[in-house]
């Protein structure tokens, strides 16, 4: 055997085996940054090795479709040049650049008015291609990062909105721009973490597209960690945005809401939407099966007049809900505009026979009680009809009373649980949820409502379709009145006033 040709052979094999071991770790290293962190890999040695961070990125805007020799690090700007890393072709991009050059002026306006500084340690949240970064960083705010789902480094680092991985106080100045707060799913937690890094007395400016008075007043409310400084409106990229700055407290406490005080004194942007409305019927109707029913369809939503996107948490109340069909499907999931707004639902039914229907539908809450002015035991009394085929449908609306007081003379009595829907209400919600209330209760509204507005809790609900019970005209019998209910029209609609006044868009439902 030949030696002398065994031995190169050998070595050629084992040089061989390196160089696929080399590229192996390289693949996995490359797919573990760009699929796993969601990273890229424009910049360095197939990204085993970052930028230094005294490299000089910002070099201008317009110089960068040009060349990269001006991109070195300072300290070795006297010596011979290494090989030139590859700058993110997004950074050439006429929309980078057209960006970058938009919030480059916004970043220079807060320089001179004093909200911004070249010191300032800044955070830039939901910005997907870092142009907001870019432009600090080349007015001379160099200690400035972005956060966006995917990274984009050297400017943005893989982070989310509602889960910032930063520590509390971390910031003096923190950017929101693009209305990207107007798209999230979850607002109230962007605010909230907005509120934990940022120091107290920095500064938060946010670009908000929702120019109404409502979502203005929703936003305060959703960042109470914060002082109102001002707002404006500018030029955006393609319409008019409003531009606001804001500075934390000092002293930031959990602000606990008075209702009972803050119904007192009704805000004038609540009044001029109550005055958008469609008007009362003030003429009680010969036919109010008919006019009713027809009013329904000249409703104005609040959330079709208002942005309601700067709120906590969405939450409807079906007070006397029956079963799951009737106006939480075939009404509120279908016709009330929610702007894309996922709905908490809870849904107020003391009878029974309508309970199997809530156990398994998802995001319904059913409180299987009577909802009163105080938590005692009741008397349930239904009229049914006993010639229809199908005990739900012909089962009577439910009235309630104490149970001394129960009447005998009615087809069916049962004895329920009521509970403090006022207290329960001020429990589970609060003004920073945007809540709607539909009650059809026969005729315990004249308890229920004069409840609400003493207790406060009536200002923690931003609309309220009520059906209000009365001794109407009988479609069955011309000229003669119902004796089921003893109120007039007039009280109902004193009722109705009585809550417009309040400041709580009511609407008469039927």
């Amino acid at each position: 055997m030949d030696h002398s040709t065994a031995k190169p052979g050998f070595f050629r094999n084992v040089l061989v085996r390196l160089c696929l071991f080399c590229v192996v770790i390289v693949c996995c290293r490359f797919a573990y940054l760009v699929t796993l962190k969601g990273e890229t890999c424009d910049l360095g040695d197939f990204c085993f090795f970052s930028l230094p961070e005294n490299l000089n990125v910002i070099s201008g805007v317009g110089q960068l479709a040009g060349s990269v020799s001006a991109v070195m690090t300072t300290e070795n700007a006297g010596k011979s040049a290494p090989a030139k890393p590859k700058l993110p072709d997004l950074w050439a991009n006429k929309d980078f650049q057209k960006s970058a050059q938009f919030y480059s002026s916004v970043f220079e306006d807060l320089v001179a008015e004093g909200f911004l500084n070249p010191k300032s340690k800044t955070l830039c949240v939901e910005t997907p291609m870092g142009a907001d970064v870019y432009a600090l960083r080349e007015i001379g705010v160099t200690d400035s990062v972005g956060i966006y789902k995917k990274g984009s480094k050297p400017l943005v680092i893989t982070g989310k909105a509602v889960k910032q991985p930063f520590a509390d106080d971390t910031f003096d100045f923190i950017f929101s721009g693009a209305g990207m707060i107007d798209k999230s799913l979850k607002p109230g937690d962007f605010a909230a973490e907005i509120c934990r890094t940022l120091k107290p007395e920095g500064f938060l400016v946010v670009h908000t597209g929702s120019n109404d008075t409502y979502s203005f007043n929703s936003f305060l409310h959703l960042f109470n960690c914060c002082t109102l400084i001002k707002s404006r409106n500018i030029d955006g990229f393609d319409s008019t945005i409003r531009e606001i700055v804001m500075k934390k407290d000092v002293f930031v406490e959990e602000k606990v809401s008075d209702s009972k005080n803050n119904c007192r004194h009704v805000p004038d942007y609540k009044m001029k939407l109550i005055k958008k409305a469609e008007p009362l019927i003030k003429e009680e109707p010969k036919k109010p099966w008919i006019t009713l029913k027809k009013n329904a369809q000249s409703i104005k939503y609040l959330s079709s007049m208002a942005d309601i996107s700067f709120k906590q948490r969405y939450v409807y109340v079906d007070v006397g809900s029956r079963s799951y069909g009737s106006s939480i499907v075939s009404w509120f999931k279908k016709q009330y505009p929610k702007q894309n707004k996922t709905f908490e639902i809870y849904a107020v039914e003391a009878d029974k026979t309508f309970h199997g229907q809530y156990k398994e539908k998802k995001g319904v809450t059913l409180l299987p009680y009577a909802a009163w002015v105080k938590n005692e035991t009741l008397s349930f009394e239904i009229n049914q009809d006993p010639g229809h085929k199908d005990v739900a449908k012909g089962r009577g609306m439910g009235r309630i009373q104490p149970v001394e007081s129960s009447s005998e003379s009615a087809s069916e009595v049962d004895v329920i649980q009521g509970f403090d829907f006022a207290e329960w209400l001020m429990s589970a919600v609060s003004e920073k949820d945007y809540v709607v209330m539909k009650m059809d209760v026969e005729g315990t509204e004249f308890d229920l409502i004069p409840r609400l507005i003493e207790t406060g809790a009536i200002c923690l609900i931003d609309e309220v379709f009520l059906e209000c019970h009365y001794n109407r005209w009988q479609k069955c019998c011309p000229g003669e009145r119902s004796s089921k209910y003893p109120n007039t029209y007039s009280q109902c609609l004193d009722l109705f006033t009585s809550l417009r006044e309040s400041g709580v868009l009511v609407h008469q439902w039927w």
